[in-house]
């Protein structure tokens, strides 16, 4: 390596600054709450051939995947020598390495004194995408086309001058144009940010230092990920977990995995998964790979995010399974599917490894939208997404109402929904009893309580973990379920598919109640320490009722003060010990 340990230092973080000032750049743009509130983008940028080079810090981790295939089979598409600086493709198609058709991605080819050195890239997740439900992700959909406008890589910019035909073509076909026109001048904007960044390292460094510099930052990410693995006992680890259904028939869809650790590498084979489903419930074999790339830097975080962390790692995804979809099936579930995945790993490699992984957390986006009339504001579509419980852990307790491990996307403020849409938040409280029990208990879930004030509208949700609960580890116990319950007129409604439905039809004064999953727990709860447990009953996380039940810890209330019995927790501790 000719470039020295401080340059190459020094330009790894220039680089980062470049994408993290894209991350900060799009969500103050953009015009809709999920990108601007709800952070659902991501900012990057790629070799010339379409490899991550670096990606923004507050990016979704699953676009780490997504972006980098996305970028390659579009480039496999067009052609590279029609290239020119100003030029800007747009693209969403799920079939060519992407995630679901809501996710929007920008490529623009990076030009160095006229030669090609790299892409700069941004991704957002667009408001409406078409389709034949509000928000693009409909549970009843039996194939991509009824999920909406489905993008092939095309100039939205060329030679720096926008393609209004294209433009007029997109925004055509989406029911809110106003917000997805503002969030894509937003990316753009994102993308110049990036250019003139760039433009600066380039002009400082060179070509020569820059093109190197690029090179063996992949190589140490490769050479620091295989370090990783070399620690991981060899062996085989399999593990399986389910998602709770696939839209419409209430039968779990079996995730199974055999794990390979063999010296620096790492096979992952996905054999006895369930087939593809006729519903929304599949993934691109793509996202399934990036999911597993995805909890393996959870696992490692000081890996460098770039593309030589992939290299470690090979893939069994046979064909026909749910975690492998062809052309046309329907992809909207992709986030609740990714997110199983990255724990059905962390499951497999407690095996191996259980003082470094997470038990599972709540690991569902729980997406709800709101399509509807407002009698003071007219037409509007609501997009949320809902927080839970992370995984326990060796280090101690973790977040609560945090986000799931496959994403960075954010709950969105409540005020802002209040200010916007026709919505009351009744209630928006932590989740008491939801975490799983052990020595370091998940984190708990969240309560939200949502009132149509105004008009009316019709819903689609959007999530999972409502029939099979998060796990534990190591002895840890699983988190509670998620509830997703209709107050309809004042009678109680739960949805036949639990968490996933469309078209239910909301009046004035009705509500939605979405209790979210806790994560689940991590070691022997009755070696959590007494104070521990007494801190959760004060914090009112638990009750007296759990942390006997749970924990074995009897606590009472002596002069006005809770207080652990410290006679009657040995007992207690002992006998559950007995019962084992």
């Amino acid at each position: 390596m000719s470039v020295d340990v401080v340059t190459l230092a020094v330009i790894r973080g220039a680089l980062e600054t470049v994408a993290l000032e894209m991350d900060n750049t799009l969500p103050r743009a953009a015009f809709s709450t999920a990108i601007a509130e709800g952070r659902d983008y991501a900012d990057g940028i790629y070799s010339k051939t379409g490899e991550v080079i670096v990606q923004g810090r507050e990016s979704l981790p699953m676009f780490i995947g997504a972006m980098q295939f996305s970028l390659q089979k579009s480039l496999e598409q067009i052609d590279t020598n029609d290239l020119s600086p100003g030029d800007i493709f747009i693209v969403n198609d799920v079939y060519l390495g992407g995630s679901h058709l809501p996710d929007v991605k920008l490529f623009q080819p990076y030009f160095y004194k006229d030669e090609l050195c790299a892409f700069l890239a941004t991704c957002g997740h667009w408001l409406d995408i078409g389709g034949n439900v509000p928000g693009g992700m409909n549970p009843y959909a039996r194939e991509i086309f009824q999920e909406g406008l489905r993008i092939p890589p095309v100039k939205i910019y060329s030679g720096g001058k926008i393609n209004k035909d294209v433009l007029s073509m997109i925004m055509s076909n989406v029911r809110t144009p106003r917000e997805d026109y503002g969030d894509l001048m937003a990316q753009i904007k994102a993308l110049h940010v990036g250019e003139t960044r760039l433009n600066e390292l380039f002009k400082r460094y060179g070509r020569d230092v820059l093109m190197e510099s690029f090179d063996e930052l992949k190589a140490r990410a490769e050479r620091q990920m295989r370090s990783y693995v070399r620690e991981i006992p060899d062996g085989v680890y399999t593990f399986t977990d389910y998602m709770d259904n696939n839209g419409v028939q209430n039968k779990p869809l079996v995730i199974n995995l055999k794990l390979e650790v063999k010296g620096d590498a790492i096979h992952f084979d996905f054999t006895g998964t369930s087939e593809s489903t006729l519903t929304f419930a599949n993934v691109v074999e793509t996202a399934t790979r990036t999911s597993c790339f995805v909890a393996m830097l959870h696992i490692f975080p000081d890996v460098l995010i770039n593309s030589g962390g992939f290299e470690p790692f090979t893939f069994n995804i046979p064909e026909g399974c749910f975690l492998s979809a062809s052309p046309p099936h329907a992809t909207a579930m992709n986030p609740e599917i990714c997110g199983r995945v990255v724990d059905v790993v962390m499951g497999a490699l407690a095996k191996a490894i259980p003082d470094k992984v997470y038990a599972a957390s709540y690991a569902t986006s729980n997406i709800f939208k709101i399509a509807g009339n407002d009698p003071l504001k007219g037409r509007y579509l609501l997009a949320s997404f809902w927080g839970g419980g992370l995984g326990g852990h060796a280090k101690g307790d973790v977040l609560t109402h945090g986000v799931a491990p496959s994403t960075s996307a954010k709950t969105q403020p409540v005020e802002v929904y209040e200010q916007r849409f026709p919505v009351l938040f009744n209630r928006f409280a932590i989740r008491e009893g939801s975490a799983g029990a052990g020595k370091y208990r998940g984190g708990f879930g969240a309560i939200y309580e949502i009132q149509i004030a105004r008009g009316e509208g019709k819903t689609v949700n959007v999530a999972d973990r409502g029939i099979i609960a998060p796990y534990g580890i190591n002895g840890g116990k699983e988190a509670k379920r998620n509830e997703i319950i209709y107050y309809l007129g004042g009678k109680e409604f739960i949805p036949p598919m639990v968490t996933k439905s469309e078209g239910v039809e909301l009046k004035k004064g009705d509500k939605i109640v979405i209790k979210s999953p806790g994560g689940g727990g991590y070691g022997d709860p009755l070696e959590r320490d007494v104070d521990l447990v007494l801190k959760d009953v004060k914090m009112q996380y638990i009750t007296i009722d759990d942390a006997e039940k749970d924990y074995g810890v009897a606590i009472v209330k002596r002069d006005g003060k809770l207080e652990v019995d410290f006679e009657r927790t040995a007992q207690l501790r002992q006998h559950k010990e007995q019962q084992r």
